[in-house]
């Protein structure tokens, strides 16, 4: 490490930040520094001791605060895997995730953004709950994105007439998540969120801070799902195999005649392809009353 002093603002912030996001070891600052040499020293070239911290202690307190502040979000962001994997597992997963994620932006909305991601990267740190804390993970995350992100104007029925369905692209809300899940994780927060009666068909989250059973467990079960916010408030929204196939399709960009044409032809008699019509029909008129729609851009 040199021993010149810091000749810059944006050196000062370098070093910082360098010492601030190192990870605790056993809730403490590293001793030992990256190139081997003492964290005492680091610390001692650009911040001075008072007359009751040194200039390891001083940082520390920076160093800790910054942990403890994110483990903290992520505690409340994702109370069910938290729950799943039990809170020693969960902070050790929590500070490996951070470690290679380090929080980039001044608001903490999307600091779990890649957990889900992260996981089946690291599958071990999860195992042998690996793929129900994914599904958790990828619920939990669209929860946060149905409540935090941009709702756009909403699309009228009526300016869908103007074209033939052949030349329409729908494009849906940008809250709006889709998710197909190897686990019924929905019904197993709805079950441990007590104070909230709730269904299945339309459950509105007003409080992730929810207190979960050890005993409680999840049923494996496939599971399709539709992430939404209305009136701002989250809801879910569970889908059959047919609705969830329509929608993302839709959300590939493929047009509406394309779409629908792509279910149906999945019906291999008639009859069942005019009662997956009518269905179709319905689901489209509760998804616009929803705003699932939006405009297009331009």
């Amino acid at each position: 490490m040199s021993d010149e002093p810091v000749k810059s603002l944006y050196q000062l912030q370098s070093l910082m930040a360098a010492a601030v996001m190192r990870p605790l070891d056993d809730e403490s600052m590293q001793k030992t520094w990256l190139d081997g040499s003492h964290t005492s020293e680091y610390a001692s070239k650009f911040i001075k001791p008072n007359q009751r911290l040194n200039s390891f202690e001083r940082l520390e307190i920076y160093n800790k605060q910054y942990w403890y502040r994110l483990l903290e979000s992520l505690q409340d962001d994702f109370p069910g895997l938290n729950s799943l994997l039990g809170h020693k597992r969960f902070e050790k997963l929590s500070v490996a995730y951070l470690a290679r994620y380090p929080s980039r932006s001044y608001t903490l909305n999307y600091l779990g953004n890649k957990l889900a991601s992260f996981i089946e990267q690291e599958p071990n740190l999860t195992a042998p709950d690996s793929e129900l804390a994914f599904d958790m993970a990828s619920f939990e995350c669209a929860e946060i994105k149905a409540l935090d992100a941009q709702a756009k104007p909403t699309l009228k029925a009526a300016s869908l007439c103007q074209n033939v369905p052949a030349e329409i692209v729908l494009q849906t809300q940008p809250y709006l998540s889709l998710l197909e899940l190897r686990y019924a994780v929905d019904s197993f927060l709805l079950k441990l969120n007590k104070g909230h009666h709730k269904t299945t068909e339309s459950n509105a989250i007003t409080n992730r801070t929810v207190r979960f059973s050890k005993s409680s467990s999840v049923k494996k079960r496939r599971t399709f799902v539709a992430i939404h916010r209305l009136n701002n408030t989250v809801y879910i929204k569970r889908l059959d195999k047919d609705q969830y196939c329509l929608l993302k399709s839709l959300m590939e960009n493929k047009t509406l005649a394309e779409a629908c044409n792509l279910l149906i032809s999945k019906k291999r008699n008639i009859q069942n392809q005019e009662k997956l019509a009518l269905k179709i029909k319905k689901c489209f008129t509760t998804w616009m009353e929803l705003g699932w729609f939006c405009q297009s851009d331009p």
